[in-house]
């Protein structure tokens, strides 16, 4: 789960990190009584949306005056922001940030990640910080520093003083930083996030270290202990057919290909899709119905699937082992005549009461196309998707 850079800066200042002073608005009124509340000569209007390169896309502007702030709240609200992490068609803004200018003296980067090898909390941090960070890290990989956190200890003086110097901070300042990293530790700990990171941490002119934008992923597993960040979710910024699909329960992610994959168990769905594109196929999306399918969540699947307008055929592909294979095979049927199914539907079958799924489905009257091995399968609808 992604959430807003207003939101993530009201985590990080909850934790002691230093942000500035912003103003969350809908419209451009408000957009322009909140530049009048914070006060001073230059405010930021900052996009938001679950996507970086924000500034690059023409989502940041720097308004010196409040004639500014309306023309620049009026600009991006609303528009259809591009960025690299949007993709082309990009992501409408609905929500905007007022904050107060900063004085930067030098843009810093700092987060961190669960590193899966060392099984730790890492801290990455860099001396190059702003938009082209990625390209930092591809060109330069040597000003990407690291350090892997013990969770018994966590962040400790030491090494938040060390990665700091390391950065750039200068001796002035390491004090400040030291609290800002281990701010950033802490509030990527005891939130259960995935990945928290601030770009840029600035210097300002003063010495001062301050957090000027927040970007947290969370791990959905661990949401039902932090109801306060479930509230932050906005669905708008979300694919429709992923939100509906999690109000049933199913693990579905849409992708760019034709055919559809409802398949039980993450690895199998994965497998499944690398074997329709070993066959020359693009797989529509990822679902994963999981062990306890049922006649309703199956349907609810192939209604999910079928609002794909490019969607050109469906391959089930299910293990029978928690999941018997005649429950999923009383889904498919309910599912096809509920659906009035018009796209070519490949079945494979394999695992407990197999036989029984399989006579089923042949007794059911439908134009399935049976398929006994994972070869067969997409083979088949690989062809049924290009209509042979």
């Amino acid at each position: 789960m992604k959430i807003h850079e207003y939101q993530g800066k009201e985590i990080l200042r909850k934790f002691g990190v230093t942000v500035p002073r912003g103003i969350p608005c809908d419209t451009v009124e408000d957009a322009v009584k909140a530049a009048e509340k914070l006060g001073g000569p230059v405010w930021v209007v900052k996009a938001q949306i679950h996507a970086g390169g924000r500034g690059k896309g023409g989502g940041v502007k720097v308004a010196k005056s409040l004639d500014q702030v309306k023309a620049y709240a009026s600009e991006i609200l609303g528009m259809q922001l591009v960025t690299h992490q949007t993709g082309p068609n990009g992501q409408q803004v609905r929500h905007l940030l007022i904050e107060e200018g900063a004085d930067i003296k030098k843009e810093l980067y700092v987060s961190m990640v669960t590193d899966r090898v060392s099984q730790r909390v890492v801290l990455m941090a860099s001396s190059e910080g702003g938009m082209d960070i990625e390209e930092v890290a591809e060109s330069h990989p040597e000003l990407i520093h690291q350090i892997a956190i013990d969770p018994a200890v966590g962040l400790t003086d030491a090494e938040a003083d060390s990665i700091a110097a390391r950065i750039g901070v200068p001796e002035a300042s390491i004090a400040d930083a030291r609290a800002q990293l281990q701010g950033l530790y802490e509030a990527y700990w005891e939130t259960d996030a995935s990945l928290a990171e601030i770009n840029p941490l600035i210097l300002t002119g003063d010495g001062r270290v301050i957090a000027l934008d927040a970007k947290f992923n969370f791990d959905a597993n661990a949401l039902y202990r932090h109801p306060e960040i479930v509230a932050f979710r906005d669905l708008d910024e979300e694919d429709p057919a992923e939100v509906e699909a999690s109000k049933f329960d199913l693990a579905y992610i849409s992708l760019d290909g034709n055919i559809g994959c409802l398949v039980n168990g993450a690895g199998l769905a994965m497998a499944t899709m690398d074997t329709i594109k070993l066959f020359g196929g693009e797989p529509a999306n990822f679902l994963d119905v999981g062990g306890g399918a049922t006649a309703e969540k199956v349907t609810e699947a192939f209604k999910i699937m079928l609002k794909n307008p490019g969607l050109k055929a469906i391959l089930v592909n299910i293990f029978g082992g928690i999941m018997k294979c005649d429950v999923i095979a009383e889904g498919v049927i309910v599912a096809s005549k509920a659906v009035s199914l018009n796209v070519p539907l490949v079945v494979r079958m394999k695992g407990t009461n197999e036989d029984l799924g399989k006579k089923m489905l042949a007794e059911s009257g439908l134009p399935i196309i049976a398929a006994d091995t994972m070869e067969d399968a997409a083979r088949s609808v690989v062809a049924a998707a290009a209509g042979k």
